[in-house]
């Protein structure tokens, strides 16, 4: 699920700051987004209020009409959405919302104060291509909308969880989920959830009756100081596990068996048919892959392989004398079962040496996991090159009757910075520590991952790949000449 600054609502008059948003912004004058209210009175009186999460099931509006609907949260206004309850929704439970266009949910009641945690499922309807959503805020009663963190990328028909996370509000919160990619595609939203900081559902609004927004400021004057706090938060989402860039150019052609492309949502592997393995695996790692998900150990072949390529599976490895070594591992995906389950799939493993895997990588694999423990993003790349390396059983080139080759090396490739946005930039400006890793893949191999660091340059030279391919030719050649020789402990 990124870590972004989480622009944390400020409190506006009415129209004194556009909303942040690559659409044009809201002209001056009356809210851009009214807010119905009873004959303009205060403190009408309220229906008990309903709890979060939402999750739709209470809902019943079956057309794209824009109109409200009572759910247990309180009342939300759907635009261009529905309540979908059919196969193609993809939902805990039986249902789930539906929104196509530029579809919005929208509250029509202010949470209270003391949101921490927001929480929010998302998955595209059917077999529809990639959409894209934003959750909007307001703390003035829904008369101005900002946007929290970044808009979210949503691939497939799975649904995965994207978690914002900051300090406890000081005023009342109402949100607003638009679909902004405007195409024919359809988006489910499901599972809304609002956490105080000690983990408490938040309490939402009536269902019966709308709040009514308070009077808004006075020309020249600010609301007071003591409600304008703000608190250092961070948006947890998944960046793109290949935003470094391809590093071999590898295609989703058939005809290209030694450099093939699997796009999953855990990673991203150019993948090597005739040798067995990866030449590379990528991946991105924040809080938002990290949970309690048990490990799986269903080690199987990728069904996502071409028929005509041989399907590796957990029987090659059987009597080898290596290890069958994760490339991303098990414990770098933990949020559910089926994340921790994909990295059991073969083409994410490869003959490791035993030593290799169960010292010198477990202890950089949990080094890099306590970075992003201490607040870091990570961007990893690893794979292998070369043939022949000496396992338990000795020096082998191939197993599983030659269609599995051991590599001779194992490397790896770290850019960490801390949680933000516009990662490359931030990258491509020197805020990163990159750090270059290449060991043999044999028994003798130290437990010192940190003595095998070298510059990236070096490792494209040994293994032929483009490492950085999408930061400016300036910044690789800068950031690539050096190997990192920072702290380790």
């Amino acid at each position: 699920m990124r870590f972004f600054p989480l622009l944390l609502l400020p409190l506006l008059a009415c129209s004194q700051q556009a909303p942040e948003t690559t659409r044009a912004p809201l002209p001056d004058g009356p809210p851009a987004i009214p807010v119905e209210s009873a004959a303009g009175s205060r403190g009408v009186a309220q229906a008990p209020a309903g709890t979060f999460p939402e999750t739709f099931e209470t809902g019943s509006k079956g057309a794209y009409t824009t109109a409200e609907e009572p759910l247990a949260s309180g009342r939300w206004l759907l635009e261009d959405a529905l309540i979908g309850s059919s196969e193609q929704d993809h939902k805990n439970g039986a249902r789930a919302a539906r929104l196509r266009g530029q579809g919005r949910l929208r509250m029509q009641f202010d949470a209270p104060a003391g949101v921490r945690t927001i929480r929010v499922s998302s998955a595209m309807y059917g077999q529809d291509a990639a959409g894209t959503w934003e959750l909007w805020g307001s703390i003035d009663g829904g008369r101005s909308y900002r946007r929290i963190g970044q808009p979210v990328r949503v691939q497939g028909p799975r649904l995965l969880s994207t978690t914002f996370q900051a300090g406890a509000t000081t005023t009342p919160l109402r949100l607003e989920i638009r679909k902004t990619d405007g195409g024919s595609t359809r988006l489910n939203i499901d599972d809304i959830a609002l956490e105080a900081a000690n983990g408490a559902a938040v309490a939402g609004g009536s269902s019966a009756t709308t709040p009514t927004a308070p009077a808004s400021p006075q020309p020249g004057t600010s609301l007071p100081p003591a409600t304008t706090a703000q608190a250092d938060a961070v948006v947890t989402s998944r960046d793109d596990n290949m935003a470094l860039g391809n590093p071999s150019g590898a295609t989703a052609d058939v005809n290209n068996p030694t450099n093939y492309l699997l796009v999953k949502p855990q990673f991203t592997i150019g993948y090597n048919a005739q040798r067995g393995t990866p030449t590379w695996v990528s991946w991105h790692l924040n809080r938002a892959w990290m949970g309690s998900a048990p490990r799986q150990d269903d080690f199987r072949p990728d069904p996502a392989l071409p028929r005509q390529f041989y399907q590796v599976n957990r029987n090659s490895y059987t009597g080898s004398g290596f290890d069958k070594g994760h490339n991303c591992p098990s414990a770098d995906r933990t949020t559910d079962l089926d994340d921790n389950s994909a990295t059991f799939l073969m083409t994410n493993m490869i003959p490791q040496a035993a030593n290799n895997n169960q010292r010198t990588w477990s202890s950089l694999e949990e080094w890099t996991r306590g970075q992003v423990q201490r607040g870091q993003e990570v961007y990893v790349v690893m794979g292998c090159y070369g043939k022949g390396g000496t396992g338990l059983n000795g020096l082998k080139t191939t197993i599983d009757q030659g269609r599995v080759t051991v590599p001779a090396r194992v490397w790896k490739l770290l850019v960490l910075l801390p949680e933000g946005t516009n990662d490359l930039q931030r990258i491509a400006a020197g805020q990163a520590r990159i750090i270059a890793i290449d060991t043999p893949n044999d028994q003798t191999v130290s437990p010192d991952w940190s003595r095998y660091r070298v510059s990236v340059d070096a490792l494209e030279a040994a293994t032929g790949l483009d490492l950085l391919s999408k930061l400016p030719l300036a910044a690789q050649t800068r950031l690539q000449k050096t190997a990192d020789a920072g702290p380790v402990r």
